[in-house]
């Protein structure tokens, strides 16, 4: 199946997918979050797939929430919509290892992310934090 945000393979056992929004550095949309959900639910019952590493293209895993989806949205709306809800439960539910490898940045909910995993490989390159503080 082909997706809009994602590149997915498999190989060996082993699931791979990469966030593909490079030009905002990857930052997790409703959509991205919605076909990553897909992803895994469908491998969370093929025997084929032992775990899953996910990764991000370009030069960030991902730079957290998409605030340009969010900026028109009242908090009240973000809060009702529960953007994050279902994605992260979908994670941390997922019964088979995740892997996250990370090069790059891992921002905010790109860095949650990341946590939400079983393992954390990090190239030097990568930088972990949580600015949303300063929104």
């Amino acid at each position: 199946m082909a997706y809009e945000t994602l590149l997915v393979e498999a190989d060996g056992g082993v699931g791979i997918i990469t966030l593909n929004r490079p030009e905002a550095l990857n930052a997790l949309n409703r959509k991205l979050c919605a076909e990553l959900m897909a992803v895994l639910a469908g491998w969370e019952s093929d025997p084929a797939i032992g775990c899953v590493i996910i990764t991000g293209a370009g030069r960030a895993f991902a730079a957290g929430a998409d605030i340009k989806e969010m900026a028109p949205q009242s908090y009240m709306d973000v809060y009702q919509a529960d953007m994050f809800g279902a994605f992260e439960h979908a994670l941390s539910s997922f019964r088979k290892p995740l892997i996250a490898a990370v090069n790059g940045f891992a921002l905010g909910g790109g860095c949650e992310l990341a946590m939400l995993c079983d393992f954390i490989l990090a190239s030097e390159a990568a930088k972990f934090g949580q600015p949303e503080i300063n929104l």
